[in-house]
């Protein structure tokens, strides 16, 4: 267990190419992608998740044990050690994706989380975590994709201006959304393959980025608000590709 409760830093998940799924819902979905390693439960969580759990196998680990293991204010007492997913780039691009989310620089793991489970709901082939970006697997991440991290694949890429360039290479118009974009988000034709960047809301996207884009989009806003944080633009751009897809 001692090795488990290491996995609450990045450093550890890295070294180890591990990560903890916390409750029902995360170990449920981590199961069925037969990630799973070892299960830690109170006895009163083994007892109440028992149907989730099946045959697997589970350490008994006490109240005290399990609130270790955990991230959370109230622990269920329920914690899966997981391995890494790999996921690479190329192998996504190789697959010719039709929508690929790209958030670049993207520091808040609830909005990251937010980001992956939209983009899982929209349809998308894969979200790119690009540039100086949050561990995807901490444990809110995990919480905020509420277990689309397990469902659609999620690349780290740490050479932002990189990926964008393998991304357009591969065929894939690439939009930057701008508050001063030349194109409004009505006007662009999303018929064909996307790929949508997001900047940081603090100082947007670097200039390198935009520079490698297809077009700059705007949102329209008609109300006062002068910006939107990235998982509210993504939510947006990715809906009105699926509905563009879906109508193609």
């Amino acid at each position: 267990m001692a090795a488990a409760v290491k996995l609450h830093r990045h450093t550890g998940r890295r070294r180890a190419a591990r990560f903890l799924a916390e409750g029902p819902n995360l170990v449920e979905a981590a199961l069925r992608r037969g990630l799973v390693s070892e299960i830690f439960a109170t006895e009163t969580a083994a007892e109440r998740f028992a149907t989730l759990l099946g045959e697997s196998p589970v350490q008994l680990v006490t109240d005290k044990a399990a609130k270790a293991l955990s991230d959370t204010v109230t622990p269920v007492g329920l914690v899966a050690v997981c391995s890494l997913p790999v996921a690479h780039l190329s192998d996504v691009l190789a697959k010719a994706p039709s929508l690929l989310a790209v958030p670049v620089g993207i520091s808040e793991p609830g909005n990251a989380g937010t980001v992956i489970r939209v983009a899982h709901a929209m349809g998308a082939d894969a979200v790119v975590l690009a540039g100086d970006s949050v561990d995807p697997y901490n444990g809110k991440c995990l919480r905020a994709s509420a277990g689309s991290i397990f469902s659609i694949p999620v690349v780290s890429h740490p050479d932002a201006v990189g990926a964008v360039g393998q991304i357009g290479d591969a065929g894939l118009q690439v939009l930057a959304t701008v508050l001063d974009g030349t194109v409004s988000l009505d006007d662009v034709d999303l018929s064909g393959p996307t790929a949508w960047l997001f900047g940081p809301e603090a100082h947007g996207l670097s200039s390198a980025l935009v520079d490698l884009a297809t077009s700059r989009v705007r949102i329209p806003m008609p109300g006062d608000a002068e910006s939107l944080n990235i998982a509210s633009a993504a939510a947006i751009c990715l809906y009105q590709s699926a509905t563009a897809h879906r109508l193609r």
